[in-house]
């Protein structure tokens, strides 16, 4: 179809073109030889020819180009031809196919008519929806508020409502479960009625005000009678009050609450009313316990049972019975005293039943069980009032009463208390109880174990400066035997001092190590001075030694923990049986000391100071004579003066080895003599000596 143009153009001017165009460098023949036609845009279609493969073929088989183009122009018309008849045979479809072209053109113009209408009606739609989602946005609002005022008049309505329900178990129902649940709600209501301001404003609260007054009143009037009532049963004999209290008023308990908000003035006629009954109840209760514990009291000590006293002046010599002796044992002993402090935690004494098994007991043993007893009450009332009644101070109310029925029974006790160890097992106990109720998280009784501690300590100062003072201005005379044995004040003191160091030792007070120092050194003048009655040296040392020894003996059997004061008579115990050796073996070997202690012990004496034969002939000779029997006889002192065996062999052996050292020297010293081997036949030899010190050491 393209090349219709080009041979067109071709046969316009044909006589005007060569065909050497075509070829090579495609030349004209011809030239243009009219200028009456316009050859504009023929180099263009020439150039566009140049490339085209189908005129190059035509060119190359020499084909003239007038030639094609005649042929192509017939081909043309043919096809035009053929065009034609293809098109009159199709005439009846092209018909039917533009009729129904135009069918379809009014179908579509009637769609097009109802798309538009169906257009102007969504726009219609379109609006009304528009409002109609304006009403629903409307509408939910509406009902959104309507909502929320119907929750708050209903919620109003609810609170200020009084069912007939309420007024029924308000006035006429018993104070039960149910009761309680229904005075909780008619708390909320008088609480909702006088909170709220826009209720206040309200007309329904004309109507509902005086009913809610009446049923307060009511509520008031019935539960003030049954609370005083249960308060009331608290008094009756027998009561289990801790039993009563949990099972009964803790049930209750929001009765006191109610009155607390709505009636103060009722409320605090209820707290004063169960205040008086328990101050009553427990201090009746205390007191009938303080008199049922004095019929239990084993008396202990008196004034005069004091560490300087004579026996004779107490009248121990004259009491009888084996209670009494046991008794008296405890003065100065702790013994099994110290049992109480391993039953802190033990329940309370039953009186009834020591009293009808006839049992006696030390005071600290009735004031552990009556200050057991206190503190276990006083932690239950303090945790049932502090939840009861919501108050801590309201407990220091009520007791007031027991505590002052225990103060008076312990006061009158400890005015006439001597009994120095009792006094210490009781501040010791009263340590004990303040650890429980640490333990506890109790701080009620705090002050009050706080007061009794210092109450006690300047007892026991009082007691002790008496045991001290009795050592100190101790009549002499009066308490001088004319025995060498420990005497019964020594036994009084180490005793003494090892049951209070013994009590001492978990709690490492400063001042009674003090006071116990003071005791010592009391104690250690009066048996000096005691020794001075005795005539003779010996009996003197044979004294002390004795009292020494027995005072570290017993204050090993309190324990490791004897202190400063065992420490120092041991000390003193081991010069005095230094002293005793000396003068033991100056009474048995006076001239053999004298002479070994007057001579050198080394060979550097001078010819004045050498000793001759004559010298120590007799002094061997009377020891080779006498030795055995002046073992003996030392053997029989230390029998007969020394009242611990141990000590006495200790002592006898220290002799024994002294005596061995003394005649060792008298030896040396013989054999330096010029002639001395002479001797050798009266010198008895060290062997023998051992054999009588070993003999003597099985025996003892």
């Amino acid at each position: 179809m393209e090349a219709v143009p080009a041979a067109e153009a071709l046969d316009g001017h044909k006589d005007r073109f060569d065909l050497g165009v075509f070829v090579g460098d495609l030349s004209l023949d011809e030239e243009v030889t009219s200028d009456d036609e316009s050859l504009e845009g023929l180099q263009k279609e020439l150039d566009d020819c140049k490339n085209d493969q189908e005129v190059a073929n035509i060119l190359a088989n020499g084909i003239k180009l007038r030639e094609y183009t005649k042929g192509v122009e017939n081909n043309i018309r043919q096809i035009e031809l053929d065009s034609i008849q293809d098109y009159i045979k199709e005439s009846e479809n092209i018909v039917s196919l533009h009729d129904q072209i135009r069918d379809c053109d009014n179908i579509l113009s009637q769609m097009e008519t109802v798309l538009t209408g169906f257009q102007t009606e969504i726009g219609s739609i379109s609006s009304e929806i528009k409002v109609l989602q304006e009403k629903s946005m409307d509408m939910g609002l509406k009902l959104k508020n309507r909502k929320a005022a119907e929750s708050k008049l209903s919620k109003f309505v609810e609170d200020i409502i009084v069912p007939p329900r309420m007024i029924d178990i308000i006035v006429d129902g018993e104070v039960n479960d149910e009761y309680m649940k229904t005075l909780e709600t008619l708390s909320k209501k008088i609480k909702f009625i006088d909170a709220d301001p826009m209720v206040k404003s309200s007309k329904a609260l004309k109507d509902v005000q005086p009913e809610v007054e009446r049923l307060r009143q009511k509520a008031v009037s019935k539960i003030f009678e049954f609370v005083i009532q249960k308060f009331y049963a608290l008094r009756k004999p027998k009561t289990n009050i801790q039993i009563l209290q949990q099972s009964v008023l803790l049930k209750y308990k929001y009765t006191i609450i109610f009155l607390k908000e709505h009636a103060k003035e009722i409320y605090a006629e209820v707290r004063a009313a169960y205040i008086d009954t328990m101050n009553k109840v427990l201090s009746a209760h205390f007191r009938a316990y303080i008199q049922a514990l004095e019929k239990l009291q084993m008396d202990i000590a008196t004034s005069t049972d004091l560490l300087g006293v004579e026996t004779r002046s107490t009248g121990f010599l004259f009491s009888i019975g084996k209670e009494s002796l046991k008794t008296r044992s405890s003065v100065f002993a702790l013994g099994e005293r110290i049992n109480i402090l391993k039953e802190i935690d033990q329940p309370a004494l039953i009186p009834h039943i020591a009293e009808a098994k006839s049992q006696k007991y030390p005071y600290e043993v009735l004031f552990r069980s009556l200050q057991k007893l206190l503190i276990d009450t006083a932690t239950s009332e303090y945790l049932f009032t502090d939840d009861f009644f919501g108050e801590e101070s309201i407990f220091h109310d009520i007791f007031a009463g027991p505590i002052q029925v225990v103060d008076e029974y312990f006061n009158a006790v400890l005015l006439n208390c001597y009994d120095a160890i009792g006094i210490m097992l009781m501040i010791r106990i009263i340590h004990q109880h303040q650890l429980i109720m640490f333990r506890r998280r109790i701080p009620c009784l705090d002050s009050y174990l706080d007061k009794v501690n210092i109450s006690l300590w300047p007892r026991f100062k009082m007691v002790f400066d008496l045991h001290l003072n009795s050592l100190r201005n101790a009549n002499i005379k009066t308490l001088w035997e004319d025995d060498v044995h420990p005497h019964y004040v020594t036994r009084r003191y180490a005793e003494f001092t090892a049951s209070l160091v013994h009590l001492n030792v978990e709690h490492g007070d400063g001042q009674l190590d003090l006071n116990l120092e003071r005791l010592r050194m009391a104690i250690e003048e009066l048996l000096v001075k005691l020794s001075k009655m005795f005539s003779k040296p010996k009996l003197q040392t044979i004294f002390l030694i004795n009292n020494y020894d027995l005072t570290i003996s017993i204050l090993k059997e309190a324990g490791t923990e004897g202190g400063k004061a065992q420490l120092h008579f041991e000390e003193v115990l081991k010069s005095n049986i230094a002293i005793y050796v000396e003068e033991m073996l100056q009474e048995h070997f006076s001239d053999l000391i004298r002479f070994v202690k007057t001579r050198p012990a080394d060979e550097t004496a001078t010819s004045s100071e050498r000793v001759s034969i004559a010298e120590v002939e007799p002094l061997v000779k009377d020891f080779a004579s006498r030795y055995k029997a002046a073992i003996e006889q030392m053997h029989k002192d230390v029998i007969t003066s020394f009242s611990n065996f141990l000590c006495g062999m200790e002592i006898l052996r220290a002799a024994l080895a002294q005596l061995l050292l003394y005649y060792t020297r008298l030896t040396e010293c013989v054999k330096r003599i010029n002639g001395g081997s002479a001797l050798n036949k009266d010198l008895v030899s060290i062997s023998s000596i051992l054999f009588e010190i070993k003999k003597y050491s099985r025996t003892f």
